[in-house]
């Protein structure tokens, strides 16, 4: 509902000029994502430590809280404090990964993994048509809606959710591990799991690019509205209700999880490629289905090879830990897909190519595709050495 508006509010409060909107809406990605870095290592140890559903709890309040001031800043500053504050407690996804880890085996890891993008993917068909409808009406609509559908979520967690760590499991509070340094030290001494990492954060550099600027880049490549926008994101969210919730498990037991992820990421690269040199709106929607069928198959993958590679105990600082990365690129890859944005639509580029970075993002999931298949490769070797 409110992730899809927010450039426009941020447009709103500026000159309406979408170099000048990217900008800014740059800026204020970056504080969110500096938020996040710091406090989701943090927020995994807490929940390590006291259960999964606390911790999901004040997250989800916290997020609530966020949407309300919002819709009430009356300045880019104090949009910019209230994103501080999404970031902080922008903690949801890597408990819930962590919650998933605890109830699954082995096995059906991927395929749960997958559930939570099919969650994920229903709300990306109710949630931008919401958004979209909602702020036709006002801009700042959306984000009071989001925020009472938070504050309704907290209730119901309140009343349904169970605990899922057990207390056997749970793990001592450690604060000179909290910071993201640290957490991510110690995750990475895991020798699996660095390319992995540096795959995880290449592409989600790409990913997050795509999502901050693909409001304002379909207004400036085809004179989309913010309907039109939403109507797109509608399509994004069925597809992975599909395929995270109907195909994630069948693939990846038919494939394996590292060759699924190598899939995953090639189709990603070439449908970054498509965006790239598509000239009408038309083209995005068979290029959308590539895009989701990629990163619905190699995200869940990814996160269910990480996983099995730490104890019960550390779930929660892997996910926290997977998520300051994600934080991270959340800071270099909107920044930089906002930058080049701004550049490409001002009335003087440098190189006139609107899809400048969605080209630069096929490069990055090739990169990812070698990573990956490299890694693939040493753990069959050791493998067989062990034989």
């Amino acid at each position: 509902i409110a992730w899809p508006v927010l450039p426009k509010l941020v447009q709103s409060m500026g000159s309406g000029a979408i170099s000048e909107a990217s900008s800014t809406y740059a800026v204020i990605g970056v504080l969110f994502a500096l938020a996040q870095f710091m406090f989701s290592p943090l927020i995994g140890m807490l929940s390590d430590k006291y259960g999964r559903r606390p911790i999901l709890l004040i997250s989800l309040a916290g997020l609530s809280i966020d949407y309300l001031l919002t819709a009430l800043a009356p300045t880019l500053f104090l949009l910019g404090l209230a994103r501080i504050i999404g970031g902080i407690f922008g903690a949801t996804i890597s408990t819930a990964n962590a919650y998933m880890a605890d109830i699954s085996s082995s096995d059906d890891r991927a395929k749960n993994f997958g559930f939570i993008g099919a969650a994920f993917g229903v709300g990306f068909i109710l949630g931008p048509a919401i958004g979209g409808y909602l702020g036709e009406i006002d801009v700042r609509l959306p984000f009071f809606a989001a925020a009472g559908l938070g504050a309704l979520n907290v209730l119901f967690g309140y009343f349904y959710l169970p605990e899922s760590l057990s207390r056997e499991n749970r793990n001592v509070l450690n604060l000179k591990q909290a910071s993201p340094f640290s957490a991510l030290r110690r995750i990475a001494s895991f020798s699996m799991l660095r390319p992995l990492l540096a795959s995880l954060f290449i592409t989600a550099m790409a990913q997050r690019g795509l999502e901050a600027i693909w409001v304002l880049y379909t207004e400036f490549r085809f004179s989309w509205s913010l309907a039109d926008a939403a109507n797109s994101l509608v399509f994004v969210g069925v597809l992975y209700f599909l395929v995270q919730g109907f195909l994630v498990g069948p693939i990846v037991k038919k494939l394996g999880e590292w060759r699924t992820v190598s899939i995953g990421f090639m189709l990603s690269g070439i449908s970054m490629f498509l965006f790239g040199m598509a000239d009408a709106g038309w083209m995005t929607y068979p290029t959308i289905a590539i895009y989701v069928l990629g990163s619905g198959l190699g995200g869940p993958s990814l996160n269910a090879i990480c996983s099995k590679t730490v104890q019960p105990d550390l779930q929660g600082q892997l996910q926290g830990t997977l998520n300051s990365i994600n934080a991270v690129a959340v800071i270099f890859g909107p920044f930089l897909a906002a930058m080049v944005l701004a550049h490409v639509s001002s009335d003087t580029p440098i190189v006139h190519l609107p899809g400048a970075w969605f080209i630069l993002s096929a490069v990055i999931f090739s990169v990812a595709v070698a990573l990956t298949m490299n890694s693939a490769r040493k753990l069959a070797i050791a493998s067989e050495s062990e034989s």
